[in-house]
């Protein structure tokens, strides 16, 4: 039984996870894409570990990807790389996507959480 079936809530994937997931609604893009920040792709939460990004491109589980995104305090964008974890269809030709980073990085995630707030992980 998956985690987010069990109605006892315990186990739950927001149980189990290491770091705290918080909104993260900044301009994202694909890396190395000629496509202008939030027509491809957009990120809608995020932890130390991962994202969650809404897109109009289909990935697989375990494809890698780039994206850098820009973060409120006007600094260079921030790069983050990963691998897909999981992916679902949403409504018309937009994807759901659980992205994992390859590398934890604290001092990156510090520019963002600052300007965060905390959120549930999603059982949708």
């Amino acid at each position: 039984m998956e985690a987010r079936d069990n109605p006892t809530g315990k186990n739950r994937i927001s149980d189990l996870r290491t770091f705290q997931r918080f909104s993260a609604q900044w301009p994202t893009k694909f890396k190395n894409s000629p496509a202008d920040y939030g027509t491809e792709v957009e990120m809608k939460d995020c932890s130390a570990s991962g994202a969650r990004l809404f897109t109009n491109e289909r990935f697989l589980v375990d494809d890698n990807i780039s994206i850098n995104v820009k973060a409120p305090d006007g600094c260079a964008p921030l790069q983050f790389s990963g691998r897909v974890r999981w992916s679902r269809s949403r409504a018309g030709s937009l994807w759901d996507v659980g992205m994992e980073f390859h590398k934890v990085e604290l001092m990156k995630m510090h520019r963002l959480v600052k300007f965060a707030h905390e959120v549930e992980a999603p059982f949708t």
